[in-house]
């Protein structure tokens, strides 16, 4: 008796335990999210923190000690510094125009994904779109920086052509070909998960009240597929404001984004505070992207 007790047991916890989280199902939703939740507080949120706290350190001249004492130093030699100030406003620049870029080219390629191309095409086009993503970051950039040297396959098909040779390989023109090839993909998927929501009635109801292709295309695709296309923004704008490798394999001299900074100031000035502060700008700029993208209601409509 006292064996069959023991084995029946457990199981009769564990049926109760089923009952208590069935009859609390916010207690069974706060067990279940706890460990990630954790997770994300301890290890994302905490490092944010001491990013933060130790932008506001400084580093001792002469023995190269981390200072802790609050200071506005690092920030005032970032906004006085010219240099410094025109690798903020490069890096956010190519951001913005990387992003406005892949708009452009992924909006039209969706929509065709979306809403004209059959089951087998799509399938097709899907794979297109992932198959840059299977290889590696950095063989790409390098494929990239092949074709656009001065020596390279470009220049070498213009000459072929009797055309002048274009010369743009290690200049930001070839930074913002490289960042807008490398990061449509991650802007063609949420703009394509959007299109594909929008019911076919409402084209046909479009068409019932007399509106034309542009006029559906203003009033009713556009407003739909926003939050696919704020999605696709946040992907591409914070890929390229924390980048810094394809500026060092692909950018000439001047070419420098806010991630070359902070690599210089970690690994050879060891200068963390103000690498820590440099870093911030990437957040700031993010956190005020995403107050602006929630005025215009684009998470809303998620």
């Amino acid at each position: 008796m006292t064996a069959l007790t023991t084995q029946t047991t457990p199981s009769g916890a564990l049926r109760r335990f089923s009952a208590l989280l069935w009859r609390h199902p916010r207690f069974g939703a706060a067990l279940l999210l706890t460990p990630p939740l954790g997770w994300f507080v301890l290890i994302y949120l905490a490092a944010l923190v001491a990013l933060f706290v130790s932008a506001f350190w400084t580093v001792d001249d002469f023995t190269g000690e981390i200072i802790h004492e609050w200071s506005l130093t690092n920030f005032i030699t970032i906004a006085g510094d010219p240099t410094y100030r025109a690798i903020a406003l490069r890096t956010v620049g190519m951001a913005a125009i990387v992003t406005i870029t892949d708009i452009v080219l992924a909006f039209p390629f969706a929509y065709y994904m979306a809403r004209i191309a059959g089951p087998k095409l799509r399938a097709a086009l899907f794979a297109l779109v992932l198959l840059p993503l299977w290889s590696s970051y950095l063989a790409r950039v390098y494929s990239w920086r092949l074709i656009l040297s001065n020596d390279g396959l470009l220049n070498w098909s213009l000459a072929h052509l009797g055309l002048p040779a274009l010369n743009i390989g290690y200049t930001n023109w070839a930074m913002w070909i490289v960042f807008s090839y490398i990061w449509l993909p991650f802007m063609i998927t949420p703009i394509y998960a959007a299109l594909e929501r929008i019911p076919h009635s409402l084209f046909e109801a479009s068409q019932d009240l007399g509106g034309r292709g542009f006029r559906t295309l203003r009033k009713v695709v556009l407003p739909l597929a926003l939050p696919g296309i704020i999605a696709g923004s946040i992907f591409t704008f914070s890929l390229t404001l924390g980048d810094y490798i394809t500026p060092i394999l692909v950018g000439g001299p001047g070419s420098d984004f806010i991630g070359n900074v902070v690599y210089a100031n970690v690994g050879i000035a060891n200068n963390i505070p103000f690498a820590a502060a440099y870093a911030a700008i990437p957040l700031v700029v993010m956190c005020i992207y995403l107050l602006v993208a929630r005025r215009l209601g684009a998470f809303e409509m998620m």
